[in-house]
Order: structure tokens, then C-alpha cells, then sequence
């Protein structure tokens, strides 16, 4: 996707977590994310903002550990986290396209990298705090959705911190059928190895709309959301090791 557009994701993403957290109570707990509540949520994903704001702003070419967030919270909290959300989106929107700085997985620039990652780092939290009120997780349009789905093979579980691993050699497909996008992830004792392509033999096929797709591969939706053909033992396997951390 677009740079711009990453942006503009985050944008809105980030509102709407601020008012589905204020809405929910800093009190009330995420169920999706078990021993959380809503609290825990903004302190996260507010002081992961000013962690990557700080490489965008300051252009730190190492790796800073981020901050943990303040012993804040109620309204006082949700303001804390909307001020820092507003100061990444600003900082990403005056970024210079030749931005240089840190970065952890692969991307077509660091300023692509940024927008990409925080943008759908905030909407899986945002649909954490849609859980929180008791609702449904609000859906990200099918292009976003198959973008972050892009991001999680290709990228997040292409390092060897990825603890996805078979004995024996399978090959999990991914398939979105309202973008008709496609991935195949080979799996071994090795990290993954993610190509986009929706050919060849699969051990295992999980298909549906891109947007119940993300958050099931995310682990914020069941494996019923979705389609699953083939082992469902490998299916079970993603469920069960995939988190990132």
C-alpha cells in the first residue's frame, strides 16, 4: 500500500481505539489479550507510539528500547495516549521520503517501514478495544487487510525469532478470496520462507475475506472465522505459536 495511505490508516485507527478504550473504561478487561485491561492496552500501544516516533523524529540509526507508560490512567490516560498517537502521525506525515533511521524488518524505505508497521500495530490493538466494549471487532478494508496479512509472512515470521517450525517439511496456504491475493508459507525446522503465490501443493489452505483472514492469522478471531481445508493440525500449529512478542 501506499505510504500516504498507511498513514492515513494509522490515523483512523488510532481514533478509534482512543474512543472504543474511553468508551470501554481503562478498567474493563480485553479479551482478547488475557490478563489485560483496557489500561494495559493504551499504556502498550501509546508508549510503542513514542518509540517509534523517536526514531522518525530524532533519526536514531540503533536500536532504543522503548519506554513503558505511565502510571496514568482513566481519562487522564486515554489523553495520554491520543497525544501521543497524534504526535506519530505528525511525525510520519513530515518525514522526509529519504527519512534514515532503525529499522527491524524489511521494507522499501524506513519511512514506508514506520507507517506500515504502527499502522497495523494500532489496528490490531483497536480491535482489542472493540473487544473490550463487548463488540465485534470492527473490520479493516480487504487492501489494508491483505497488506498486514503480507507483512505477518513475509516479514514478521521471515526471522528466526519466528517459533513456527515442522519436523518435517509443509506448506501452509493463505488465500484471501475478495482480493484474490495468495501467500504459501513453507515450513520446516527453519524460520518460514512466505512466497506470494497461490500455486502448487499446500498441506494445509485457510481462505476468507482479507479482513477475517488478518485477524485470525493476528489470533483475534477463532479459527471458525475462516475457512480450513487440508491439516488442520498445521492450522492448529499457527494458533498455538505464532504470537509475536
Amino acid at each position: 500500500m501506499p505510504t500516504a495511505a498507511l498513514i492515513q490508516a494509522l490515523d483512523r485507527e488510532g481514533r478509534l481505539l482512543a474512543t472504543a478504550a474511553a468508551g470501554a473504561g481503562t478498567g474493563a478487561t480485553v479479551p482478547t489479550c488475557p490478563g489485560w485491561h483496557v489500561r494495559d492496552l493504551l499504556r502498550h500501544t501509546g508508549a510503542v507510539h513514542r518509540w517509534a516516533t523517536a526514531f522518525v523524529t530524532e533519526g536514531h540509526t540503533r536500536f532504543r528500547p522503548a519506554g513503558s507508560g505511565p502510571a496514568l490512567d482513566g481519562d487522564a490516560l486515554v489523553d495520554w495516549f491520543r497525544d501521543g498517537h497524534h504526535a506519530l502521525v505528525t511525525a510520519l506525515t513530515t518525514a522526509p521520503d529519504d527519512l534514515d533511521c532503525w529499522t527491524f524488518l524489511p521494507g522499501a524505505s524506513p519511512l514506508a517501514f514506520w507507517a506500515r508497521r504502527q499502522a497495523h500495530e494500532t489496528t490490531i490493538h483497536r480491535m482489542d478495544a472493540d473487544t473490550a466494549l463487548g463488540a465485534e471487532p470492527g473490520p479493516p478494508s480487504p487492501e489494508f487487510a491483505a497488506d498486514g496479512i503480507d507483512e505477518l509472512l513475509c516479514a514478521f515470521h521471515a526471522t528466526s525469532r519466528s517459533k513456527v517450525r515442522t519436523e518435517e517439511a509443509k506448506a501452509l496456504r493463505v488465500r484471501t478470496t475478495d482480493t484474490g491475493a495468495a501467500w504459501t508459507v513453507h515450513l520446516s525446522t527453519e524460520p518460514p520462507r512466505a512466497e506470494s503465490t497461490g500455486s502448487g501443493p499446500a498441506d494445509c489452505e485457510l481462505s476468507g475475506d482479507a479482513a477475517l483472514l488478518y485477524a485470525t492469522l493476528w489470533n483475534r478471531r477463532p479459527l471458525s472465522a475462516v475457512s480450513v481445508t487440508g491439516d488442520v493440525a498445521l492450522a492448529r500449529l499457527w494458533r498455538e505459536t505464532s504470537a509475536i512478542t
